[in-house]
């Protein structure tokens, strides 16, 4: 049975939320802070957080940082923050989904759902676009064979996974929002700061992308490269 760690120190919500996800069939771990919740982590060995950002000894974001250092167990942030810093910060962190409060319960268990559903399925292999590749097993992306690889996020893999499928091909916001976060998306902020950060990765001058490219009102397009740029 899937097993899910909720970090939430709001007791009240924390009832709620282990008891919807026992109804919806997973098996639930409460912490209410963050000592407690790596401890959780490193025994459990959870199949997925839904993680606070807002919790004592240890805030969520410390948490989930340090959770990526051990592990790729995807990772939902709960927050009131619903800043562009805040959204970046998280997703910087590591976390896979980004849900601000007051939010649906029946929405989060399709997101929990989708999240996993995505996790189990992430094809395995490599994907090239001229010198560019991807290896989605160890989510690393490299230019060629002379330059260290680039360590990538899993929503950061996603991103780069679709846009290399379809290399050469505009893709539209929607469809790279549901490629990224699946059916129930994301906001076109949180696409738009998940392309800065590839981008930061990966391209040549970051500040003059030249590989991903907007394509105003439209979306964005992996234009393959001709030459191993360095």
């Amino acid at each position: 049975m899937t097993r899910i760690l909720v970090v939430e120190d709001d007791l009240a919500l924390a009832d709620v939320l282990a008891f919807t996800l026992r109804r919806a069939g997973f098996e639930v771990d409460l912490a209410h802070d963050g000592r407690t919740a790596l401890a959780l982590f490193l025994k459990e060995k959870p199949d997925l957080i839904v993680l606070d950002w807002t919790i004592p000894n240890m805030d969520g974001l410390e948490v989930c940082t340090r959770v990526r250092t051990e592990s790729n167990t995807p990772i939902i942030m709960l927050t009131v923050r619903n800043a562009d810093e805040d959204v970046i910060a998280a997703l910087d962190a590591g976390a896979d989904e980004y849900v601000t409060k007051p939010f649906s319960l029946r929405q989060l268990i399709a997101r929990i759902r989708s999240l996993l559903r995505r996790t189990i399925g992430e094809p395995q292999g490599m994907l090239n676009a001229g010198p560019l590749s991807l290896d989605v097993e160890r989510r690393e992306a490299r230019w060629g064979d002379e330059r260290p690889p680039i360590h990538l996020t899993r929503l950061e893999m996603r991103l780069l996974m679709a846009l290399l499928q379809n290399a050469d091909r505009v893709m539209t916001t929607e469809s790279l929002i549901t490629r990224v976060w699946g059916p129930e998306g994301a906001t076109h902020e949180m696409l738009k700061q998940l392309i800065y950060r590839l981008r930061n990765k990966i391209e040549p001058e970051p500040g003059a992308p030249t590989l991903i490219e907007t394509i105003p009102h439209v979306g964005y397009v992996l234009n393959t490269p001709a030459n191993h740029r360095k």
